[in-house]
């Protein structure tokens, strides 16, 4: 039976990244208590979830290495989608393969769903939400300094020389210039197999050239209480599109969603929209989150259940076809450079929401001495991360009710 067992988990296990990924229950376990994890305490949007995947997978457990983590990240980047919750399915089938991909996404999905259902019937139910605030003033700097230990950890795999530097600071400066995220990270993908191929030729020509540097509303009740098969199935398709389609950051989504419940159904009043964009932003999890908001405002409980399933479906299917895809990127020359780019521009732009995140959170000195400390604590201890943010919490109440 042992022998049955390891024949099963063998031809379930093929030869994937170069981590090696399990196939067993324990793995799939120990992957979905991890990401459970994650979706109840990662506050702060994909920048901040990102980095404490890197803190948990890479720092703290060495479940993968840094240059892999950096792979997958970029990989994710090629396909539309939230990328952090693609991330989290990836890293789970490098763990634990197809087991792992499920798990990780559900878990990291399933918390945060289930908060902004919770919020979406308090908020239809009497009007308003809890109050985050004041929580949300102690956790933003402790998620700062997460994501600022993680772009220091990450920049010596992904700056491997002067010229990626160079391309990092052009990709950063696009990004705060307001150039689309989507069209840095192609540009910088584009640009480094470029340069990888120019120095190819120039060293068999032996030639001397140079290669320029490309630069809250009015509730109620659900607007279909009962709602039929139809509406629901209209629900569900119109949540199905937009994640089969979207890149690019929430801003993005938002554009989605107006356009689509808003102006052309008339389901949700520009309003509501805004007040379930907030509730996405304001709770741990994936922002795409949003879409359970909607969900329960348009058909309740089920409604918010269709709409979760429907947006994140997508990024399970993606997943599971990009898992064959980074390591071919890394099986020659040409396309190992296109994916350095695309790392060094991803990076970049982890870099450039950190510092726009930074500039509303450390707002004055109590804010900014929690972003010190907690990367002091960083840089010298092991800490869980869910410490930091859940003493943050703490500090944000407490001023909150002192002030």
């Amino acid at each position: 039976m042992a022998d049955e067992q390891a024949a099963d988990d063998s031809a379930d296990d093929p030869a994937g990244g170069p981590e090696g990924g399990k196939t067993s229950w324990p793995a799939v376990r120990e992957v979905a208590l991890l990401f459970l994890k994650l979706g109840t305490i990662a506050f702060g949007g994909p920048a901040a979830h990102t980095a404490m995947m890197r803190d948990e997978l890479v720092r703290r457990r060495g479940w993968v290495s840094d240059e892999r983590f950096v792979d997958l990240m970029g990989t994710t980047n090629l396909i539309p989608g939230p990328n952090s919750t693609e991330l989290a399915i990836n890293l789970g089938f490098d763990r634990a393969r197809w087991r792992g991909l499920l798990a990780a996404g559900v878990c990291f999905i399933l918390p945060a769903a289930l908060i902004v259902t919770a919020l979406a019937w308090a908020y239809v139910t009497y009007g308003t939400t809890p109050a985050v605030a004041g929580i949300l003033y102690g956790i933003v700097p402790a998620v700062i300094a997460i994501i600022a230990h993680a772009l220091l950890g990450l920049l010596r795999v992904v700056i491997k020389n002067g010229w990626c530097a160079l391309l990092a600071a052009a990709a950063l400066a696009a990004y705060l210039l307001g150039v689309n995220e989507l069209l840095v990270m192609a540009v910088g993908a584009l640009v480094t197999a470029a340069a990888h191929a120019y120095r190819r030729h120039r060293q068999s020509m032996h030639g001397m050239l140079a290669l320029p540097l490309l630069g809250l509303g009015s509730p109620g009740l659900p607007v279909f209480p009962d709602p039929t098969g139809g509406q629901l199935a209209q629900l569900f398709l119109t949540m199905l599109k937009i994640g089969s389609v979207l890149y690019g950051s929430g801003y993005v989504l938002l554009a989605f969603l107006r356009g689509d419940f808003v102006e052309r159904l008339g389901w949700i009043t520009g309003q509501q929209l805004i007040d379930a964009v907030s509730i996405g932003q304001v709770t741990p999890g994936p922002v795409f989150t949003t879409a359970t908001f909607i969900g329960y405002l348009i058909a309740g409980p089920v409604g918010a259940f269709l709409a979760t399933v429907a947006i994140f479906l997508p990024s399970f299917v993606f997943v599971g076809l990009l898992t064959k895809l980074t390591d071919k990127l890394r099986s020659s020359a040409w396309t190992s450079a296109l994916l350095d780019g695309l790392n060094v521009a991803a990076l970049a732009l982890m870099a450039g929401v950190s510092l726009q995140l930074g500039r509303s959170a450390i707002v004055d000195p109590l804010t900014a001495v929690i972003a010190l400390a907690t990367l002091a604590l960083l840089w010298k201890t092991k800490l869980n991360n869910a410490w930091y943010i859940a003493t943050g919490a703490a500090i944000g109440l407490a001023h909150s009710l002192l002030t």
